[in-house]
Parts: C-alpha cells; sequence; structure tokens
C-alpha cells in the first residue's frame, strides 16, 4: 500500500497568522521575526511617502508599535502584510500631517528622491548595449520617473508605488487604502499616465537603443 503524500509546506501567508498567534500569546521572538520580514519592505513604502531618511525609520519603527499593540485586532481576514501596510500608510500620513503643522521638524521630507534611490531605477534593466550616452540616459530616465511620481497627488502615488514597486495586487491595494477596488485601478492609471506622459520625449529621443 503506497503511503499517503505528505501534505506540502504551509504558505507564507500561512506562517505569518502562526507568528502572529504566537506573538500574541507572548512569544516576543515571533513578533521579531515579523519585523526582520517586513522591516525593509515597510521602509521602502513609507521612504515613497516622507523623503527623510532619519523620518522614515522613525516612522516603520512607530508602524511596528502600533502593529504590535493592535495583534489582538488581526483577524486573519486580509494577508498580514496587507494589514500592517495599512498601518504604515496611515502612521505616514499622521507623520506627514504633524510635520505640516510644525514644518521646524524636517523640511527635507518630500525632497525628491536622489539617483541612488533603489525603489525605482529603470537604469538597472541595461544590460547588453551599456555605454556611457545609453547609461546616462538611463540615468536622466530614472530621475525623471523619480521625479513624476514625486509630483504625483499622494493618493495616486501611494496607489502606483504599492503596485509597480510593492508587488500587491489590486484587490489587496484596495484593501491597504481602504477603497473601491475601481478606484484602484482609476488611480493607477491616472498615475501611470502621468508618469508616461514626462517619460515619452525621452524616450523618443533614444530611438534605436536596447533597453
Amino acid at each position: 500500500m503506497t503511503p499517503p503524500s505528505s501534505p506540502p509546506a504551509p504558505p507564507s501567508a500561512d506562517s505569518d497568522v502562526l507568528l502572529v498567534e504566537r506573538a500574541v500569546a507572548g512569544d516576543a521572538r515571533a513578533f521579531e521575526l515579523l519585523v526582520i520580514k517586513y522591516q525593509r519592505r515597510i521602509e521602502r513604502l513609507i521612504g515613497r511617502m516622507v523623503r527623510d531618511t532619519d523620518l522614515v525609520e522613525d516612522i516603520a519603527q512607530e508602524t511596528f508599535i502600533r502593529a504590535y499593540r493592535a495583534l489582538h485586532q488581526f483577524r486573519g481576514e486580509a494577508q498580514f502584510y496587507t494589514w500592517l501596510y495599512r498601518i504604515a500608510v496611515n502612521t505616514a500620513k499622521k507623520a506627514l500631517m504633524d510635520m505640516k503643522r510644525n514644518p521646524v521638524i524636517s523640511e527635507g521630507a518630500l525632497r525628491p528622491a536622489d539617483d541612488d534611490d533603489e525603489t525605482y531605477r529603470p537604469g538597472n534593466e541595461l544590460t547588453t548595449d551599456e555605454t556611457p550616452d545609453t547609461v546616462l540616459a538611463a540615468k536622466e530616465i530614472a530621475a525623471t520617473v523619480n521625479a513624476a511620481m514625486e509630483a504625483l497627488p499622494e493618493e495616486l502615488r501611494q496607489a502606483v508605488t504599492l503596485r509597480e514597486i510593492e508587488g500587491l495586487s489590486y484587490e489587496e491595494i484596495a484593501e491597504v487604502m481602504n477603497c473601491p477596488i475601481g478606484t484602484v485601478r482609476s488611480r493607477i492609471f491616472r498615475a501611470r499616465e502621468a508618469i508616461s506622459a514626462k517619460v515619452k520625449p525621452l524616450l523618443e529621443n533614444q530611438t534605436g537603443k536596447r533597453w
């Protein structure tokens, strides 16, 4: 008789739920593992909303503190990282509102991204035909994309960041942003159109180049 096959390994989402359950039960190490798993992604998301490096770290820390305090409210109806992203977005929004009330906190919080911003670098796609001209052009395009994203209204920037950089589905973005999926699609479409309008002239000047 053939023995039954072993069950497949549980997906990451199941692992998150187990870690949350352990953390709620008092296992501090379980929550530390969740922080380690998502800290970089949360900081990257916040970094798209708040341009000051020190503030990004502070807001990320506040995000995890809030998440820890609210863990008992997590019911597993959404993915844990979707739930965590919503907390991060709300925490960053609150920080931005606080800065508007007290701009002395940091005038650099909304400055444009620099060339070292690793969250959106189309230049990384250059492979075979790299020359000084193409590398320079790629940096120009990357800078234009970043500038175009920074110029977007906050809700459009959040939506396109969650989709294009974080890779969330439309359903997950709707959950994070607490809005209908149709609104998410509209925001992402408008954001892409605005970015494309800025980048298209540069691409047209690079006809014949490989990207």
